[in-house]
Parts: structure tokens; sequence; C-alpha cells
């Protein structure tokens, strides 16, 4: 398998979930920068909703002409072999957007 990149977009089953946290398989961007990427087993990555919350450091973003939001809340490390396939990339417009509300979250 090809190294995923940063801000590529890959369903991914978040199953077992506890909780609060995000279930079921949906589509993830990948945070973790590039060099990560290819180094190591595992990628961080935020998941996306079509169910926007408006909870405090969430971005919103267009994904394949459906409005969204980037769960920085449910940020986590996964192995690479939970990524099922790759179904597209984040536009560089919000790529900015999103880094500025995962430091935000980190400040």
């Amino acid at each position: 398998m090809v190294a995923p990149g940063r801000f590529d977009v890959f369903l991914v089953p978040l199953d077992p979930g506890r909780g609060a946290e995000m279930q079921k398989t949906r589509p993830c961007i990948i945070v973790s920068p590039d060099e990560s990427n290819t180094l190591l087993r595992t990628v961080v990555i935020v998941p996306l909703t079509s169910k926007p919350k408006n909870f405090p450091g969430r971005v919103r973003v267009m994904f394949q002409g459906q409005q969204g939001e980037v769960a920085t809340d449910q940020l986590r490390a996964v192995d690479k072999s939970r990524l099922i396939r790759k179904v597209g990339v984040i536009q560089v417009a919000d790529r900015a957007r999103i880094v500025g509300a995962l430091m935000e979250f980190f400040a």
C-alpha cells in the first residue's frame, strides 16, 4: 500500500467505540504529517460527520458535494490496516482551517 498522505480522506471503521466516541465506518481525514505516515504503522485521523452539531472547534467543510464537519474533538490514531479505501482529498482552502482548529484545540 502506498502511504496515505496528509489531508487524504479514507473510509475507516471506528468500531468498537464506547460512550460518546464516534462509531461505524465513516470518512476520516489523515492529519498526521507525511513523514510519519510513511514511517509508522499508524496514522492520526479526524472523522468527518454529515450531521453538523456546531460544537466548539469543529470545522465545516464541503466534501463530495455534501456539507459536513471535521470532528477535531474525536482525534485518534489508528493502524493503517483500518484504512479501507481512499475516497478523496480535502480541498486546499479547508486545510488551514482544519490545522488552525487542531492548534486551538491543543493550545
